[in-house]
């Protein structure tokens, strides 16, 4: 039986404990494990870096939602990154980012990797012959993000997939923006799926982690050797809000968006808005592609003021149920200036965002509330 993304989500990798029969898994809150004899271990496990039974049953409920042959989980999404980076790449090989990449991934690629002599170009992932014009023999990943962190352009995953694989290349999708209830990225050819699970996944704000997903399981064996070799694992902790959050992801999901649109629509109509970045709208040039691959447009919205880069950030001092905080996905509405908050560290770089831009993500709170602290922080 093929069983629905929601049921997924609440019962893969989320069996009843067999010695009580709780429901709900306990946190297994311990580093090591007592052997049966020298090299007897029960159910494979040793010493918790390697694996722990609380974060097997996330890594099992991501793979399962992705629909993925392997998930592992990780500190933070930046290690999760990493660990797909220095898996499949090494000193002289090149990737192909988006020109709009998120200000932390770049930093990676710019102040981390450079100095070991990783290479990578930005290039605007929406025109596929930029993309087949950037790719040298070198190549070894097409990095993803789509939708982008914070400007919201989309990519065509099937065609990069193509693109990528004819020369070689895997194709990696952050799909931490769509979530796997919104877009499905293994299915439409990508190779490894990364997520920031602090963000939707998670969903409450309240732990910080990352994973990721492969369609091949010898690539997931590989990226797993290194998981336990470098050391950036969910603890027990972590990964059990992180399930959690992950059992309701559909429901909020649909919230977000719906949000989200009425959001748009009193942004469309404000005279102090120049534009409005969404892929749910039909004049946004990623629109088609979006309907395509995604169930929904997301919770994630940004727009541009008249009264340029002052204006946005006194527009962001005045929200009250929009808390201005960086990170997003969670239940609760957040409100960010990307060019001096998260997107601070591509200041003067190709990926610069501009100072007018403000990202909004849309909560699940009461709609008309929202809508109202945004007119008056409008003004």
């Amino acid at each position: 039986m093929t069983e629905g993304f929601e049921t997924l989500a609440i019962h893969a990798g989320q069996e009843p404990d067999p010695h009580t029969g709780a429901v709900v898994p306990p946190i297994y809150a311990v580093s090591t494990y007592k052997q049966d004899g020298v090299g007897g271990l029960r159910a494979g496990y040793e010493y918790s870096r390697s694996a722990n039974p609380t974060r097997t049953g996330l890594e099992e409920a991501v793979a399962a939602v992705e629909g993925g042959a392997r998930g592992l989980a990780f500190a933070s999404g930046l290690a999760a990154e990493d660990a797909v980076l220095r898996t499949v790449c090494g000193p002289s090989d090149h990737v192909i980012i988006p020109n709009d990449a998120y200000g932390g991934t770049y930093r990676l690629f710019a102040k981390v990797y450079q100095g070991w002599g990783l290479h990578y170009d930005p290039v605007p992932l929406g025109n596929l012959d930029a993309v087949v014009n950037a790719m040298t023999p070198k190549t070894k990943v097409v990095w993803v993000e789509t939708p982008t962190n914070p400007l919201l352009g989309i990519a065509d995953i099937a065609a990069l997939a193509e693109i990528a694989h004819e020369s070689g290349a895997l194709l990696v999708v952050d799909n931490t923006f769509a979530s796997p209830y919104l877009q499905q990225p293994l299915a439409l050819g990508a190779d490894i799926v990364v997520h920031s699970t602090t963000k939707y996944v998670g969903g409450h704000s309240d732990v910080v982690g990352g994973a990721l997903v492969t369609a091949d399981a010898g690539l997931g064996d590989r990226l797993a050797f290194n998981q336990n070799a470098m050391g950036a694992v969910a603890g027990p902790f972590d990964a059990w809000l992180t399930q959690r959050g992950l059992k309701t992801l559909a429901v909020r999901m649909e919230r977000h968006c719906d949000n989200a649109e009425r959001v748009v629509d009193l942004l469309l109509a404000h005279p102090k808005v120049t534009s409005v970045l969404y892929p749910g709208l039909p004049e946004h040039p990623g629109h088609e592609v979006a309907a395509k691959q995604m169930r929904r447009f997301g919770g994630m919205v940004s727009f541009r003021v008249a009264g340029g880069e002052a204006e946005a950030v006194e527009i962001c001092d005045r929200t009250e149920l929009f808390t201005l905080g960086e990170s997003l996905g969670g239940v609760e509405s957040l409100i960010e200036h990307p060019g001096r908050m998260t997107h601070a560290s591509a200041a003067g770089s190709p990926l610069e965002v501009p100072g007018d831009l403000i990202r909004l993500s849309v909560g699940i709170e009461s709609i008309d509330d929202l809508l109202a602290d945004l007119s008056r922080a409008l003004g």
